[in-house]
């Protein structure tokens, strides 16, 4: 059926249709601002991340420090302390070296208190043979905040010694640590003596997904499209009328 045989809509329904894309265009727009602004929020993090990284490393907080992960993950940190390897614990992990474990050893630091350190990754056939240095060392890393409960499909069974994510409560309670323990943990970074050796160091993944633009021109060009529709709808509509004689 052509358009003349169709005939123009009431004012009712044109006024129904034309809402509802008004709503829709109204929800575009609204949505593509949004992105703008996780697109804003998002380069902001990548750049402060970048400064971190390339930064010196700075004293690791104190156990009672209170963190966010806007402002302190990522750090470049360095600590010193004892290893306690008898109460060290493995978590599962997926590298670019396939999957395995990550080896979380606690650190006494003098004052007493604990802080957890990733030493880097072992492949499942080194997991009962984890090697060990000094007790005393001297740690340089990021500063990862606490995991806690588990991945998204598995959770950390702390009675079986099963860990699926870098909870350091769980794990400081479950291992014993006596004392203040600190909220966050050290990823090791990597330096030439570890470039072959288990545990590996240096994996982690800083990287973000940015697609914060993509989607921000992808909602205003729906936007685009229903105002396009919108405008074509009352130009038709207008063009009926003045066929049919009808208001």
């Amino acid at each position: 059926m052509d358009a003349e045989a169709r005939g123009p809509r009431s004012n009712a329904t044109l006024a129904l249709v034309l809402g509802f894309a008004l709503l829709a265009f109204i929800g575009f727009v609204a949505l593509g601002m949004w992105q703008l602004q996780r697109l804003g929020w998002k380069d902001a993090l990548i750049d402060r991340v970048d400064r971190q990284l390339r930064a010196a490393p700075v004293p690791a907080p104190s156990s009672n420090a209170t963190l966010t992960r806007e402002a302190d993950e990522y750090r470049r940190v360095s600590a010193q302390g004892r290893f306690d390897y008898g109460r060290e614990v493995t978590v599962r992990a997926a590298t670019a070296l396939g999957t395995g474990y990550w080896v979380l050893t606690p650190l006494q630091r003098a004052d007493g208190s604990w802080l957890l350190v990733n030493r880097g990754f072992v492949p499942p056939e080194q997991r009962a043979q984890i090697p060990r240095s000094d007790e005393s060392a001297s740690v340089t890393g990021l500063l990862r905040l606490s995991e806690p409960g588990g991945s998204v499909l598995q959770a950390n069974v702390p009675a079986e010694g099963r860990w699926y994510s870098r909870d350091v409560a769980s794990i400081a309670q479950a291992q014993g640590l006596a004392g203040p323990v600190a909220p966050f943990f050290i990823d090791l970074q990597a330096t030439p003596a570890t470039a072959a050796a288990w545990p590996r160091p240096g994996l982690t993944v800083v990287q973000f997904k940015n697609d914060h633009l993509v989607y921000a021109l992808t909602w205003f060009a729906l936007a685009a499209i229903m105002a396009g529709a919108m405008t074509y709808l009352v130009i038709d509509e207008r063009r009926l009328r003045r066929l049919t004689g009808a208001r």
